[in-house]
């Protein structure tokens, strides 16, 4: 199949968190409280995917509630975390939902996210993301994790779905 009959029968996106929804950078206070940064242009990415009838889901190595907090404000409902086994997450996912990997998208940025890159019917990393993952990707970013590579991908799934355009004309 080409990557334009992939995005359209694309029915969810699975997103890495560090590196791909954020750059990466963990920040601790005084205090041990954690703290990431998301990029709101990833957020409208998201939205439109939604919009466009791709779910979007999360599988991170890590457990945070800052995640947690992200994925609830994007109307995101499956969030797997603490998963370094990202393949099988995916897997388990997939069965549950009765929806096959071929149907799916994944965007990471480490070597923890190659084998769902390869498995996945669209293997999406982020500019900055190791060197095993862009040659394993279907798709390289122009941004880097966590300043707009999610928008990126979001609207070049829409564009191959041809429903870009339909959902940007809800701006005008």
């Amino acid at each position: 199949m080409t990557h334009t009959e992939i995005a359209q029968s694309l029915k969810l996106l699975a997103l890495d968190v560090d590196g791909v929804l954020t750059d990466g950078c963990i920040y601790y206070g005084n205090n041990g409280e954690e703290l990431k940064s998301f990029n709101i242009k990833d957020g409208l990415g998201i939205k439109l995917l939604q919009r466009g009838g791709v779910d979007v889901v999360i599988i991170t190595g890590r457990q945070s509630e800052i995640v947690a907090r992200r994925a609830r404000e994007l109307g995101i409902t499956d969030v797997i975390q603490g998963r370094e086994d990202k393949l099988v997450a995916l897997q388990a996912l997939c069965d549950s939902r009765g929806v096959e990997l071929r149907e799916c998208a994944y965007m990471g940025d480490d070597l923890p996210d190659l084998a769902a890159v390869r498995a996945a019917g669209l293997g999406l990393t982020v500019s900055d993301g190791a060197t095993a993952l862009h040659d394993a990707a279907d798709w390289v970013s122009e941004a880097a994790g966590g300043r707009g590579a999610v928008r990126e991908a979001g609207e070049w799934i829409l564009h191959m779905r041809g429903s870009l355009d339909t959902l940007l004309a809800e701006f005008n």
